[in-house]
């Protein structure tokens, strides 16, 4: 046997959420999972299981008004198991079982979770599950609470639970019917602030949270990480609800028409779903075409490492940001916050933002040959499928066949991360890595 075709982590994560996908299509496809008794094709649902397990939100049939409750508890099944990451919850079954943690386990779950070692990794997969389960009843209590006078207490429930869930795990799934997302609600203060404080907590990541929960939120004992994550996040937000409102506040087919206050909340929302949550208040067909391609800059940043969310994450862009800064001033070193970005950081952060550019770039291009739709509407529904974001300008369900494959794929790599699957790929075992410096010779540039 070769030592190129061992299972790497990389490996195992990969053909792991593949197989989850395909299960979650299976079940998708079975009469009992839809409400005419036919199940849906199996394109449909491996769009549709994809789309969960990414935890993305696109969809071309409606999730309200075409399944069964059996087919929406799949569909929110796959939505736990990929916002959370299924070695995480692999993990935790062994823990129940009375197992231990095996060294092999403990390397999945470093490769899941991102960590640089696989010290402290089981008591991280604890805490996510513990934490996520928390806020998600957190958030499905108030989000009851919201709803009973309008849809009943039953009803109320269980719609605050699925929503709960699909916001913390940034999925943007709903089952409000005819695609319209929670665009009823635009004004209403408690939903809109619920559901953006779920997305905004399941998208800076379980390494924040715990970081941020163990220092008592004090800012000077915080990892760089975290301050990293923290504060970019705050400002994408913060520019994005002043940039959008500025663009919008004339539109009278969104912000123009509504009083200040509305605006304001409408503004905050639609800037904080851009980062992979994929609930819209606004009809997005009605916004300005400057408006979308700001929206598609915030969908390709995505949320931060170790979250629910996707995109080239906070802490790239900053990475990236930062050695141009240094660069331009002449530095030999990164630094931020009195400390320096290793190189191998920022080199994989230009080797992720490279390859979502190519990725988004090469979709498109053939979205272009095969639908009959605009470049904007492309370019958006592709980014918006690479970020695992879930927003649509209200083309998907119109995708050709291949259109549909190539946004699945789309969706895939943007969940599972554009560098694990070429690591997956093309990555050998350690006893076939040669380390070879070779002589130096510079290239002109610029």
């Amino acid at each position: 046997m070769k030592t190129d075709n061992v299972l790497t982590p990389a490996r195992v994560l990969v053909l792991g959420f593949a197989l989850v996908i395909l299960t979650g299509a299976i079940l998708l496809t079975l009469p009992v999972a839809t409400v005419n008794g036919q199940g849906l094709s199996f394109l449909e649902a491996v769009f549709t299981a994809t789309s969960a397990t990414c935890v993305t939100g696109l969809v071309v049939v409606d999730t309200g008004t075409t399944f069964t409750l059996f087919g929406q508890l799949v569909v929110l099944s796959l939505i736990q198991i990929g916002g959370l990451g299924f070695m995480t919850f692999a993990t935790l079954f062994v823990i129940l079982l009375g197992r231990k943690v095996s060294l092999k386990e403990r390397l999945l779950l470093q490769e899941a979770l991102n960590q640089g070692s696989i010290q402290g990794v089981v008591r991280l997969a604890k805490y996510v599950v513990q934490i996520s389960f928390a806020i998600e009843a957190l958030g499905a209590l108030l989000l009851s609470l919201r709803w009973a006078s309008d849809l009943g207490w039953k009803k109320a429930i269980y719609y605050g639970i699925f929503h709960s869930v699909s916001a913390f795990n940034n999925a943007g799934f709903d089952l409000f019917g005819e695609f319209r997302s929670i665009t009823g609600y635009v004004g209403d203060v408690t939903v809109n602030l619920v559901i953006a404080s779920l997305i905004i907590i399941g998208g800076i990541g379980f390494t924040v949270i715990s970081d941020v929960y163990s220092h008592k939120a004090r800012w000077s004992q915080l990892s760089l990480h975290s301050r990293v994550v923290i504060l970019t996040s705050g400002i994408l937000i913060l520019v994005g609800t002043i940039v959008i409102y500025l663009l919008e506040f004339t539109n009278t087919l969104t912000l123009g028409s509504m009083n200040s206050g509305t605006r304001v909340l409408a503004s905050f929302f639609q800037a904080v779903t851009p980062r992979t949550a994929g609930y819209n208040t606004l009809n997005l067909t009605d916004l300005r075409d400057t408006t979308l391609l700001f929206i598609i800059l915030l969908m390709f940043i995505g949320a931060s490492p170790v979250s629910t969310g996707g995109g080239i994450k906070t802490t790239s862009l900053v990475s990236v940001f930062l050695s141009v800064i240094s660069t331009f001033r002449g530095n030999e070193h990164v630094t931020f916050g009195e400390r320096t970005i290793p190189r191998d950081v920022i080199q994989k952060s230009i080797a992720l933002i490279f390859f979502a550019i190519v990725l988004v770039f090469t979709v498109t291009s053939i979205l272009t040959i095969t639908e009959d739709a605009d470049l904007l509407t492309l370019l958006f529904e592709t980014t918006s499928a690479f970020g695992t974001v879930g927003l649509s300008l209200g083309f998907t369900p119109n995708l050709s066949t291949i259109g549909r494959v190539a946004i699945i794929m789309t969706m895939f790599f943007g969940r599972v991360g554009p560098l694990t699957i070429a690591f997956a790929i093309a990555q050998k075992s350690k006893a076939k890595q040669v380390k070879i410096k070779y002589p130096d010779e510079k290239l002109i540039i610029g």
